[in-house]
């Protein structure tokens, strides 16, 4: 991992991010079973340093979409953290409203289109802003987050195939971490299968990278967003990366028997924010005095966006059927 001078500052803003999806999501998770959230949620406690990356390289006019596991990838676009966690309380002050809770947040201010919980579903979603920056010559990166999972869907197949043909603007980003909810990828795809090459295969520039490792990670997204400004054309980047809590839910599920606990401690071990704080300071680019304070402010930035969603008020029982589509 290269910190150089010019990314000094690029990388303790990435950092900054990490830890503040981190603390987020490990907050949601201790507070929990207070029953005040009672929509499913599924935490991205692991798996920090993607969508950390994405939200420091793109610019503020980009597109992003993801699926069911949005939190950090909505909080590293510039999301709103009160509006967040006030959606997850299922407050009228959300960002959509409360009536999406954790896996349905959308927060156009900045350009974030969209989470569902429907695997797969916002791809096509994703490929059409593709489609809509083509057409309109903004020069704009559309940005597709999807688990391994997603990748045997057949809109998947469509929606990439459909962006390579057309030369759209999309860089789709795929979260591989192992498992579908309990299912390993030895049951659910063919042996020796790496999806990076997979993709290539279909007509799009595609990579692998080490999730764990946030300096790989900002290189190859920075390239490939760089890239595809200049050209147009469509990227296809797959990290591995691991979640560490239960597929929905706020506990630890190394009991039920679909993992081990030695691999859940092998990828722990290669906390990548552990990982890349080390490095900061080896570097020099950061202090233990600088992370203490960073850590201080964002708890106490958390602690206030749950005061804020407790305090704000529920939906008022007349705007049921706001917002909703009408034929």
């Amino acid at each position: 991992m290269k910190t150089a001078k010019k990314n000094t500052s690029v990388f303790v803003q990435m950092y900054q991010l990490m830890k503040k999806i981190r603390i987020t999501e490990e907050a949601i998770a201790n507070r929990y079973s207070q029953w005040k959230m009672r929509c499913p949620t599924h935490l991205c406690s692991g798996q920090e340093a993607v969508a950390a990356a994405v939200g420091t390289i793109l610019r503020k006019d980009d597109f992003v979409v993801s699926m069911h596991r949005a939190h950090g990838h909505y909080l590293g676009k510039g999301g709103n953290l009160k509006k967040m966690l006030a959606e997850i309380h299922g407050k009228a002050g959300g960002c959509s409203g409360g009536k999406g809770g954790s896996m349905h947040l959308t927060d156009k201010s900045v350009n974030f289109m969209g989470s569902t919980a429907i695997v797969g579903g916002t791809i096509p979603i994703g490929v059409g802003l593709g489609l809509s920056i083509k057409l309109g010559k903004s020069n704009q990166v559309s940005v597709v987050f999807l688990g391994d999972g997603a990748t045997e869907e057949g809109v998947f197949y469509e929606s990439v195939n459909f962006a390579a043909v057309k030369k759209l603007p999309v860089l789709f980003i795929c979260e591989n971490n192992l498992y579908s909810v309990y299912s390993p990828l030895s049951v659910r795809q063919p042996v020796g299968r790496k999806i990076s090459e997979m993709v290539n295969s279909i007509g799009i520039e595609s990579e692998h990278g080490d999730g764990n490792n946030a300096g790989e990670v900002y290189d190859k997204i920075r390239r490939a967003v760089d890239a595809i400004r200049k050209d147009g054309l469509p990227r296809f980047l797959e990290f591995a990366t691991y979640r560490w809590r239960e597929h929905c839910g706020p506990n630890f599920d190394n009991d039920i028997g679909y993992r081990t606990e030695e691999e859940f401690e092998s990828w722990k071990r290669r906390d990548p924010i552990v990982l890349f704080e080390e490095k900061l300071l080896t570097d020099k680019a950061i202090s233990k005095k600088m992370i203490e304070k960073i850590e201080a402010d964002i708890q106490k930035e958390v602690d206030e966006a749950f005061d804020y969603a407790a305090s704000s008020d529920f939906p008022a029982d007349a705007d049921a059927f706001d917002g909703l589509y009408k034929n």
